[in-house]
């Protein structure tokens, strides 16, 4: 293939540019050749979604590397500079992937470069303590470099605004905005003797570390089962070599929890997520070496958690005393009712409760919250939409925030933090399975008695990767063939409503996202992932028996993936 002109002169002005490295240009020069890698690596600049950034680590503007991290930091200090007052500050926290630590160096330099005082953490802290620290220091916003539970040649870059939540659209735009007209020469930034001598850039750790503990721990609802089961539950749990070894064992401990077994092989970080395919709690090969720990010391629970910890994954025993995989719905449900119970019993369940969840998260757990007398609402895909409700919350009073999660294993109890917190979720499923063991049962057992009091829901989501520019006009192409074109019947079952959510439904900001509601009440969704090279599917039904809704489930989805395929 001929490289197209314009990827072409953005290679060879790399090439030729005095600012960037010798290694850079090394990299790139063995390039040479390869249209197809150079057309990938320069095709578009790497996109500042509402999230901020994530792609694959390496030279080029579609990649994330110090110039692109730097150009998008540049970008935060100037939106920083024209929106918000004096003193303005960044609290910055990173993971264990490759090139965390410098990449969160480079934007404090160059934070420093506009006169912005930096906040960093000393060594690598989970996700949701630096949305808990942008509100703790008062900070102007937030940056955490991770790349979540993406494949270990990934990094990101997110964004979190001064209420300690990630970038709602309207501030991203603005963020996006002072990007788009940036060159790298552009970038301002001092070196790190020159930034701590001017007092721009502190190191922080313990103090926050303390005060996060003591913010999570108080969402604990019956410390006193916990210290009367402690000697009897055994819980095993997997950081998946990332941030929440050390968090999630000590929230743990501080609660009462005695036996808490560590899966040694993946304690430490490693940013070659060496263990795993995936470092991801939703897939079952992650627990593989937990559930061979599990099964040596009769655990109770396993427990598991993403690289920057703000996702958790459950696994308890089943009827059979087979260890069973529980989903991010059927978590979230048991958790819902288990805080909202809790609260009831003791009196402290406020009349204005409300529980949050995401358009693609099971109507179980809304079913389950209503029954308690619970407000539910509804957001789009994605955590910064419940953290920017819960700031309307505060703002606006009349609400009073209990739970918030989403499908995809992030959940959030307690006012701390604008963002999913795996280490208050494990701190909770953990005494959920406490409590109920009291009284001789198991969290499957809970399971499947919130089945038969509230309906036999059941989901699934799959997922098709597509990577690079055909790819990303693939996923255009499947998106744009059914709303154009939306089904009459799907699976024998007439469609009877179609939500395009890219018209802005129900106040909620415009998105990509198409879902579709059958006469029985079961739906599919479609929507591009916001960070991955994917498409995601989610699908949904109630049927009247665990068997009756796998039927039903099995068939909506042959049915709709044999035209998304």
């Amino acid at each position: 293939m001929a490289l197209d002109s314009k990827v072409e002169q953005q290679y060879r002005a790399w090439l030729n540019d005095a600012g960037i490295d010798g290694a850079t240009k090394a990299e790139l020069l063995s390039l040479e050749g390869n249209d197809k890698e150079i057309e990938d690596r320069f095709y578009r600049d790497l996109e500042f979604g509402t999230g901020g950034l994530r792609g694959v680590i390496g030279a080029g503007t579609n990649r994330m590397n110090a110039y692109t991290v730097g150009r998008a930091t540049q970008g935060l200090a100037q939106f920083l500079l024209n929106e918000l007052p004096e003193p303005r500050s960044v609290a910055i926290a990173y993971d264990s992937r490759n090139q965390s630590p410098e990449f969160a160096l480079e934007a404090a330099l160059v934070l420093a470069g506009n006169g912005i005082a930096a906040y960093v953490f000393e060594s690598l802290r989970t996700t949701p303590e630096l949305s808990f620290a942008v509100r703790h220091l008062k900070a102007s916003a937030g940056i955490v470099i991770t790349a979540s539970h993406n494949p270990p040649e990934y990094n990101g870059y997110k964004v979190y605004g001064p209420d300690g939540g990630q970038l709602v659209p309207h501030m991203a735009d603005l963020v996006i905005g002072e990007i788009r007209d940036l060159s790298f020469n552009q970038i301002k930034r001092l070196d790190r003797a020159a930034a701590e001598s001017q007092n721009l850039l502190h190191w922080i750790g313990k103090e926050v570390d303390d005060a996060y503990l003591q913010v999570v721990t108080a969402v604990s609802q019956r410390p006193e089962v916990v210290k009367a089961m402690s000697d009897k539950l055994h819980i095993v749990y997997t950081p998946l070599h990332g941030t929440g070894n050390l968090p999630v064992r000590a929230a743990l401990a501080a609660v009462g929890f005695e036996h808490v077994h560590v899966v040694k092989e993946q304690e430490l970080p490693d940013s070659q997520f060496s263990t795993v395919k995936s470092p991801n709690p939703e897939e079952r090969d992650a627990f593989k070496l937990a559930l061979e720990l599990a099964a040596r010391v009769d655990a109770d629970l396993i427990i598991g958690t993403d690289p920057d910890c703000d996702r958790m994954g459950a696994v308890v025993k089943d009827s059979n005393g087979e260890y069973f995989i529980m989903t991010g719905n059927q978590s979230g449900a048991i958790m819902v009712d288990y805080l909202l119970s809790s609260l009831k019993e003791k009196g402290q369940l406020p009349a204005d409760g409300v529980v949050v969840k995401t358009i693609v998260t099971s109507e179980m757990g809304a079913v389950i919250a209503q029954s308690y007398g619970a407000e539910v609402m509804n957001t789009l895909t994605g955590f910064k939409y419940i953290g920017e409700k819960m700031t309307q919350f505060d703002q606006e009073g009349g609400h009073t925030f209990l739970f918030g999660y989403e499908e995809s294993y992030g959940y959030l109890a307690g006012n701390y933090a604008r963002d999913k917190d795996a280490v208050v979720a494990s701190m909770l499923i953990a005494e959920a399975c406490a409590y109920y063991k009291s009284k001789g049962l198991s969290l499957y057992d809970v399971l499947l008695k919130l089945y038969a009091e509230h309906g036999y829901f059941l989901e699934k989501l799959e997922s098709r990767t597509m990577k690079g520019k055909d790819g990303v006009e693939q996923i255009q192409g499947i998106m744009s063939d059914w709303r154009t074109n939306p089904p009459a019947e799907i699976n024998g079952r007439k469609v009877v409503q179609v939500l395009d959510y890219s018209l802005g439904l129900d106040g909620l900001p415009k998105e990509n996202v198409l879902k579709y509601v059958l006469d029985d009440q079961s739906w599919f969704c479609l929507r591009p992932s916001g960070t991955e090279p994917k498409i995601k599917v989610y699908f949904a039904v109630c049927g009247e028996s665990v068997e009756n809704s796998k039927s039903l489930l099995e068939g909506l989805v042959q049915s709709v993936m044999k035209r998304v395929d």
